[in-house]
């Protein structure tokens, strides 16, 4: 039988009600408002009062791929009946596709930081959270002399702003040959990373109980095999939820892409406000850019949506 509820224990629950609902609001209301607006033509982007109803076009997604230039005149009738239909859509917004001698399209170079930022991220992540992962289990299961003061300067890394140190080290990489590379950025969003990775798995790995491995190496397991085979596993939970973060982290870091990189290695961030159109900035590309560099890191959150709900906990197990 259910236990009546008192006129403020109801009111209570409306207040809280409400208060999650504008909480949501507050939260949903920017992503809604670059969704729409990578849906509308060029001159609805910035009108005042804003245009809320609105013919949705996918112009500025076929955009966001080709690179265009201002139309000098009229089309002619023919060509425009001759362009497919992604190229008629660039053509009435009054800008033409720029091509090759040889009639290919050329890209805007969105494609190529997209992947930047996808090679960039995912192999800094791995090798945040292996090394995290196992400098973590080191301190955890080892007596280290200091281990709170190397606890203490590994987080303290964190602490740092990165623009800080954005100068020397781009003095330090153009001496070494890793300004505008993959590496380059790989290392610092690593070395980033990694404080934050270690602090987190730590947390982890000390509630696993050590009976466990003693249990494994009585066995004639290995510490190596121990760490494999029990600790490894207990510890996904940990691991999926340490690399959401670290993966969101490097997927959407600015400062360094912006000052270490130029071309060949230039991830989405500093890339997609450049973004123009005739002359001035398409805020509808740069919406319909930003809503596709949103895409993976939503869909890497959601099939880890599991690990990362158990582990804002740190885990469930316990001696």
């Amino acid at each position: 039988m259910s236990a009546v509820r008192t006129p403020r224990e109801v009111l209570l629950n409306r207040v809280a009600v409400v208060a999650v609902f504008v909480a949501l609001f507050i939260m949903l209301a920017p992503i809604y408002w670059i969704a729409s607006t990578s849906f509308k033509p060029r001159n609805l982007a910035t009108t005042v009062p804003p245009t809320i109803l609105f013919e949705p076009t996918v112009a500025p997604y076929v955009k966001t791929f080709v690179k265009r230039s201002q139309l000098r005149g009229p089309v002619e009738e023919e060509v425009y009946e001759a362009a497919p239909w992604w190229e008629q859509l660039v053509l009435d917004g009054g800008e033409k596709v720029v091509r090759s001698p040889s009639g290919e399209v050329k890209p805007s170079g969105y494609g190529q930081r997209f992947m930047n930022s996808l090679i960039v991220a995912v192999v800094s992540t791995i090798f945040a959270v292996s090394m995290g992962t196992l400098t973590a289990y080191g301190f955890s299961r080892f007596k280290v002399a200091g281990k709170d003061d190397w606890l203490f300067f590994i987080l303290s890394t964190r602490m740092l702003p990165p623009v800080v140190v954005a100068i020397p080290m781009f003095l330090m990489y153009r001496v070494v040959g890793l300004n505008d590379t993959h590496l380059g950025l790989i290392i610092l969003y690593t070395a980033f990373n990694l404080s934050f990775s270690v602090w987190i798995m730590k947390g982890f790995i000390d509630e696993i109980p050590r009976e466990y491995e003693e249990a494994a190496l009585v066995d004639g397991y290995t510490r190596m095999q121990a760490f494999f085979k029990i600790v490894l596993p207990e510890a996904m939970t940990g691991i999926a939820a340490t690399a959401v973060f670290c993966f969101i982290t490097a997927w959407n870091e600015y400062a360094f892409a912006l000052i270490m990189t130029n071309r060949n290695a230039q991830t989405a961030p500093p890339f997609i406000p450049s973004q123009i159109g005739s002359g001035l900035p398409d805020w509808t590309v740069i919406a319909a850019s930003t809503v596709l560099f949103l895409i993976p890191v939503a869909i890497f959150t959601f099939l880890l949506r599991n690990h990362l709900l158990r582990g804002m906990s740190f885990g469930a197990i316990r001696k």
